[in-house]
């Protein structure tokens, strides 16, 4: 099943809130539930933010009352604002936002044509979104040997995804190969998306899984227990990477004991016209840092810092498995925007 799918004018999708204990649908049927769904992080993870906007959008159209094409762009554009505003980071949201807007724009019909084509459109970028990581995948595995034991960082699966995922998809493909390989997956403070989603992930799929808490990271690659490194993405950049909080660390832990460090992303996720001072990190409720669910863990008073991204300078980084295959940092900065 797909993570996230449009069924009769609604979009169904998994709270991943409530995931590993419960399996919970949810429905969506207006922008304003969209919008508070990746608010809330009921639906997180770049790739799929990006088609859950793009559905956003769809559902606007779906129940549009416009009249004129005049005034169906306007409600576009509003419900594209709202959306814009739901989470800063990740690049994904604003490249689908725009590639539907523009399609919209640039069309001609009335408006019966242009909410089919809004909808469908969303509908073709999650069907995209599938293929391009299995691609990934693909191109990711050639990395990956026999008996290697792979270390990822948050949740890039097919749950941060419409399907198959970008790093735990190189991961898979890898496993469907025959190869024999082992997932070392951190916690991922403050939200467990490693604990909850990854580990969650892998062991559905039968794939060998061992949970440590993000600390841990240095040890296990000193102790020669790590081969490689693959991580997801959020946002990449001319001089950088940035994925969940965290990622800095283990780009350095790896340098400093030579494992490679990969980075999994599709090429939306690319944001090359711009360096990492110009992007603005997300920094989320301190009540994640002083909660665990509803038990408070920290004394009255401390002051809380909670970005929910950091940034990894290229440097640090090995390659970039894309859907066209791996680029090392020079090659993705010799390509610059003719990436796109």
């Amino acid at each position: 099943m797909r993570t996230i799918e449009w069924i009769d004018g609604s979009v169904v999708t998994l709270d991943q809130n409530k995931l590993p204990g419960e399996e919970i649908q949810i429905r969506l049927n207006t922008c304003e539930d969209m919008a508070s769904a990746i608010r809330e992080m009921k639906i997180r993870g770049a790739p799929l933010i990006g088609v859950a906007a793009a559905m956003g959008l769809a559902l606007t159209a779906f129940r549009s009352k416009a009249r004129s094409r005049q005034e169906f762009l306007r409600e576009l554009e509003s419900s594209a604002k709202i959306l814009e505003e739901t989470r800063p980071t990740a690049v994904n949201l604003f490249w689908s936002i725009e590639r539907i807007m523009k399609k919209a724009r640039e069309s001609v019909g009335e408006v019966e044509d242009l909410k089919r084509l809004v909808i469908e459109e969303a509908k073709k970028m999650a069907d995209e979104d599938v293929e391009i990581n299995m691609r990934i995948g693909r191109n990711g595995a050639k990395l990956i040997e026999d008996g290697y034991t792979i270390l990822t960082h948050c949740n890039a699966g097919g749950l941060a995804t419409v399907g198959y995922g970008t790093a735990l998809g190189v991961i898979r493909a890898a496993f469907e190969t025959g190869k024999k390989i082992k997932v070392i997956a951190t916690e991922t403070r403050p939200k467990l998306q490693g604990a909850r989603l990854t580990a969650y992930e892998l062991l559905k799929d039968g794939i060998p899984v061992t949970l440590i808490t993000d600390g841990m990271a240095g040890y296990a690659m000193k102790r020669g227990m790590v081969d490689i490194v693959v991580v997801g993405a959020d946002r990449i950049v001319r001089d950088a990477v940035i994925n969940k909080i965290g990622t800095y660390t283990i780009a350095v832990l790896a340098r400093e004991n030579g494992v490679p460090f990969y980075v999994a992303a599709p090429l939306s996720t690319m944001d090359l016209s711009r360096t990492s001072v110009e992007v603005e990190i997300e920094e989320r409720n301190p009540r994640e840092v002083l909660y665990f669910h509803s038990v408070r863990v920290a004394p009255e008073g401390v002051n809380v810092w909670n970005p929910a991204f950091d940034v990894t300078p290229m440097d640090y980084v090995s390659g970039i498995i894309t859907e066209t295959g791996v680029l090392t940092p020079k090659e993705l900065e010799s390509k610059g925007r003719n990436l796109k």
